[in-house]
């Protein structure tokens, strides 16, 4: 079997500069480093990763533990994640904590045990022990997706009151207020919300961005049109058949995430009602098929792959620089405007391209967007974080 001797010897160079061409150590210049890839594919040199570790007390593989089987909306974020860290010469370990907190334990323990070098982390609605045990231990970490209660007790942090670790998530008040302003314009009084799962971040976020909507439309906040879908399709089935129910059912209907967007169209199904005719529909987050639906979906589209290649980005930074502070990434949202919120069908003069390019809502006659969803923000935490009032 080739040694890392033999590949210097090889490409004509020292072993140290192989070490730093292949774990990235030093800047080493263009051709030496291409002499030096071509030695080990002509070799068929394998780097043996197990004793580098013990030698840099790195492993160069990352955690990452999100809920992807419950959640459909992870799976970009994943294929984000994953190319950014290999394209950083990482490993990736996966694994599911189901959005629940003893679980959430366990399998950040497991991959801890496991010796990755940091991770990333969708925190449950009860994120208290995972923070505990990741700041016990030291170890790096990226929040993903949903950020941590501002004024929150983390225990193991240096300031109990400050977030202590970095985060990246999409800008979710602004957007949310962009969907329910749109319907508000429409003419609609009645507007109903499917909310995501209790405690998590983006669901009291969403919440503050239909409040904000409404109170930019004159309209009064009912508490008793915001139903909690639970994040999942089965949830928010039962979620609109209840606001359906209602003696004064909703006009419109705005879905939190893509998974409960499925369960209120199979509501209105069994109901035979359609969209927009009964009942306009408009979602937070795009999927693929979502302009496959007739009508299309009016949706806010999060740049998921986007977020995932963040989320390794900065928690590569932290690797890099233990001692910074922590910070809070948002990237934008865009608004995808199609026909379930009720608009007619519009095509571009110059292409012939049906209406559904990413942006702004239209400029008439939304009403209630009062601060800009678009561009990224980055924060020094304790964050900014918008919660339900």
């Amino acid at each position: 079997m080739p040694t890392m001797a033999d590949v210097a010897r090889s490409a004509g160079v020292s072993v140290a500069t192989v070490s730093h061409v292949l774990n990235g150590t030093r800047p080493v210049l263009p051709h030496t480093r291409r002499a030096v890839l071509d030695a080990v594919d002509a070799l068929g040199y394998t780097p043996n990763t197990l004793a580098r570790s013990l030698v840099t007390s790195r492993t160069r593989s990352i955690g990452l533990a999100v809920s992807a089987i419950s959640n459909p909306y992870f799976t970009e974020i994943i294929q984000g994640v994953e190319a950014a860290a290999l394209d950083a010469g990482y490993g990736l370990l996966i694994a599911d904590p189901h959005d629940d907190p003893v679980h959430e334990r366990k399998v950040v323990r497991l991959l801890h045990e496991r010796r990755v070098d940091g991770m990333i982390v969708a925190p449950s609605a009860q994120p208290q022990d995972l923070v505990a045990y990741l700041g016990r231990h030291a170890v790096p970490a990226v929040f993903l997706d949903r950020v941590l209660p501002a004024g929150g007790d983390f225990a193991g942090a240096p300031d109990p009151d400050r977030a202590p670790f970095d985060q990246v998530c999409a800008e979710n008040t602004g957007p949310m207020a962009d969907l329910v302003g749109h319907l508000a314009g429409l003419g609609h009084r009645r507007i109903g919300l499917v909310a995501g799962l209790p405690g998590l971040s983006t669901t009291e976020e969403r919440v503050a961005g239909y409040r904000r909507a409404l109170a930019a439309a004159g309209l009064a906040f009912d508490a008793g049109l915001v139903v909690s879908g639970h994040s999942g399709s089965a949830g928010a089935e039962r979620a609109t058949a209840a606001l359906l129910a209602l003696p004064a059912p909703p006009t419109a209907l705005v879905t939190a995430n893509n998974a409960m967007t499925i369960g209120a169209l199979r509501a209105l199904r069994e109901r035979a009602l359609a969209v927009p005719g009964d009942l306009a529909l408009c979602c937070f987050d795009d999927f693929a098929w979502a302009d496959l639906f007739s009508p299309r979906l009016t949706v806010v589209a999060q740049p998921s792959r986007a977020l995932g290649a963040e989320a390794v980005r900065v928690l590569l930074e932290r690797l890099a620089a233990p001692g910074r502070p922590a910070r809070t990434i948002r990237l934008p949202c865009a608004f995808v405007h199609r026909t379930s919120c009720g608009c007619p069908e519009q095509r571009d003069a110059a292409t012939g391209r049906r209406d559904g390019a990413a942006g702004r809502p239209p400029a008439a006659p939304v009403i209630g967007h009062t601060e800009p969803s678009l561009g990224t923000t980055e924060q020094t935490a304790p964050s900014e974080r918008g919660t339900a009032s």
